[in-house]
């Protein structure tokens, strides 16, 4: 239980204080572009589809994570639109709410994952790991499914959902390969794992066709990775020094005290 207590509580430290930093830096960076596709949807009489859940993230935002930056979703008719929180503080309240607990379980798995490699010891090996996340949760998967703004077309979600899990299973692997085992033939495993996602392809609507322009789309594309980025960096550095100050020079969470 003494190491059950110990991951929890560096996930919840970690989670917290990432969560909190994203959602201040969505406040200005993806919220805005956000309220702005709104004004085209609406002007545009409204254009629907199924959106994958946040990091969110996202954390993070887009597509299952992106994470870390969700877009809210819509309801076939303006009528039939249920509760949705308030623009302004409540929606920025609630928008911390689901980042800081996105950040507390993207956390779990980050310290988890670490604890069989050994740990993470420091807050540079956790920038590291912090990055690598950044690498299976966000970067990879928004390579085929990249962050949707309101009133953009998108394939089913299911499909979607499929494709995003199977990108980051695979991406996850080929980096623990490339990272732990030092043998060519596995390494060449591990880039067939990370590409073979992006060659099957990601499920694409059948027409493409939005009231949003292009310019505004990317605009948010690279905000959503750049806020995502961040996010990763705080989670995996706060991870590392947390873990480090619990454990002191303990090798493993399972030899410090809760």
């Amino acid at each position: 239980m003494t190491l059950f207590r110990n991951v929890v509580f560096i996930a919840a430290i970690a989670g917290l204080v990432a969560g909190v930093v994203l959602a201040c830096m969505q406040a200005y960076a993806t919220v805005p572009l956000i309220l702005k596709a709104e004004v085209y949807e609406q002007a545009g009489g409204g254009h629907t589809h199924d959106h994958a859940a946040a990091p969110a993230a996202n954390a993070g935002d887009t597509n299952a994570m992106t994470s870390a930056a969700p877009a809210p979703a819509e309801a076939a008719a303006p009528e039939e639109e249920g509760w949705t929180p308030a623009d302004g503080f409540e929606r920025f309240a609630f928008n911390i709410v689901a980042n800081v607990v996105t950040g507390i379980g993207f956390a779990l798995i980050l310290v988890a994952a670490s604890e069989f490699a050994g740990g993470i010891g420091n807050w540079r090996q956790g920038l590291f790991w912090g990055f690598a996340g950044f690498a299976v949760f966000t970067l990879a998967p928004n390579l085929g499914l990249p962050p949707e703004l309101p009133a953009m077309p998108a394939a089913d979600l299911t499909q979607r959902q499929i494709w995003w899990t199977a990108t980051v299973m695979a991406t996850a692997a080929g980096l623990g390969l490339l990272a732990f085992r030092k043998s060519l033939p596995l390494a060449l495993i591990a880039v067939a794992l990370i590409v073979a996602p992006h060659i099957v392809g990601a499920p694409q609507p059948d027409s493409f066709e939005s009231p949003i322009p292009e310019g505004l789309h990317h605009q948010f594309v690279v905000a959503v990775t750049l806020t995502n980025l961040v996010f990763w960096l705080v989670l995996g550095g706060i991870v590392g020094v947390v873990r480090g100050r619990l454990t002191g020079t303990a090798t493993g969470l399972r030899d410090s005290f809760a």
